[in-house]
């Protein structure tokens, strides 16, 4: 009966670190593609377009504030994505003790 309930944890806390894992993933890939991608690889051709209301070129926009910009908004959906997660896995493994209790 432990064995079982011990297992449905481990399963459930396998499930919390692959869904940490996957927002981590994403929001890496998002930084590295604002802070590599627009700063660097594609500046030149962004910097056809202006930054509205600055002037900026927008390529020059993105290596310079662009990649910290997008940082803080990452660490920001970070915790919001954290949160959620933690509440959904927080309501299952209060289901799996009650269901084993």
């Amino acid at each position: 009966m432990q064995s079982d309930l011990d297992q449905r944890l481990q399963e459930s806390l396998d499930r919390y670190w692959r869904a940490n894992l996957r927002i981590m993933a994403a929001l890496l890939f998002l930084w590295a593609f604002v802070g590599l991608g627009c700063g660097i690889l594609f500046a030149d051709w962004l910097n056809q377009f202006n930054l509205p209301m600055t002037g900026f070129p927008l390529g020059f926009w993105f290596a310079q504030q662009g990649s910290i910009v997008t940082f803080v908004i990452c660490i920001l959906i970070y915790c919001l994505a954290m949160n959620r997660l933690d509440a959904r896995h927080h309501r299952e493994r209060v289901e799996i003790e009650r269901g084993e209790a």
